[in-house]
């Protein structure tokens, strides 16, 4: 990946943090893949909410916070029909917003433990 790019990738990854951080998402961590050979994206960015309603906030926040400020949208989403698990491709950036119980079931972090994961303040 060439500089701008990584640059670029990075303004998105904080952007959507930016999004979760306005409706109060739990739990944000932040993946770093670009060291894992054949991953699937550069980052995950993966928070959970505490209701349906929550997830379906923060997955709209973050469509709104990457589109004001790098005039972005999402390439696909799925999961917003019932908000346990709403998945954001972005393309170098992937969003993973869980309904907390849906989120300790799949334990994205446990399966992707080799990623540099870094904690995000809430």
């Amino acid at each position: 990946m060439n500089k701008t790019t990584l640059t670029y990738t990075k303004q998105l990854a904080e952007s959507i943090v930016d999004g979760m951080q306005n409706v109060k998402a739990h739990n944000i961590v932040l993946m770093d893949l670009t060291e894992i050979p054949n991953s699937i994206t550069d980052y995950f960015v993966i928070c959970h909410g505490e209701s349906n309603t929550q997830v379906d906030s923060i997955a709209k926040s973050v469509e709104k916070s990457t589109f004001e400020q790098l005039n972005e949208k999402p390439l696909h989403k799925e999961g917003s029909d019932n908000s346990l698990w709403i998945l954001m491709d972005y393309t170098n950036v992937m969003v993973h917003v869980f309904y907390k119980e849906t989120r300790d079931h799949y334990d994205i972090e446990g399966l992707w433990a080799d990623a540099k994961i870094t904690k995000i303040e809430e």
